[in-house]
């Protein structure tokens, strides 16, 4: 069996900066679902990429769909699924008594935990390998770049 390429820039055969971007987040999304399978919470990777984006004070259905890049419907859809495993639930929401909110409960919060720690040895683990200054150095180029390519920051 062949393996796929990654889309090479043309001048060096190297994967692009974009793929470059994306493969270590890949790989972290991957691990951390995995950690929250072998824990015991049946929830899937699309029900936790809406999921992960669910503020603490709570969110609105349509928030949710924009920054997870769904349709309204599908973020229905995927958060009734989160209901129904007891990962949140809807609230009113008091700014709007016509409004809900998605608000994170207790069973919710407990794969949070396990997410959190699974990310934070991932990410030990890329600065023992990166060493110091090259993670630091990482870290500040990515967040420079967020100030203009995250609407949400």
């Amino acid at each position: 069996m062949t393996r796929a390429r990654s889309p090479v820039t043309p001048d060096s055969g190297d994967p692009s900066l974009g793929v470059l971007l994306f493969l270590p987040y890949r790989r972290l999304e991957q691990q951390v679902i995995e950690a929250v399978w072998a824990a015991g919470y049946a929830i899937t990777l699309t029900q936790a990429r809406l999921f992960q984006r669910v503020d603490a004070a709570g969110t609105r259905l349509t928030r949710l769909a924009e920054s997870a890049q769904v349709t309204k419907q599908t973020a229905g859809v995927l958060v009734d699924e989160l209901v129904r495993g007891g990962y949140v639930e809807r609230v009113p929401d008091p700014s709007d008594g016509r409004a809900r909110l998605i608000t994170i409960t207790a069973r919710g919060y407990a794969v949070v935990a396990v997410a959190t720690d699974r990310q934070r040895e991932i990410e030990a683990e890329w600065r023992r390998h990166l060493g110091p200054r090259a993670s630091s150095q990482l870290e500040r180029a990515l967040l420079a770049l967020r100030e203009i390519t995250d609407p949400y920051a």
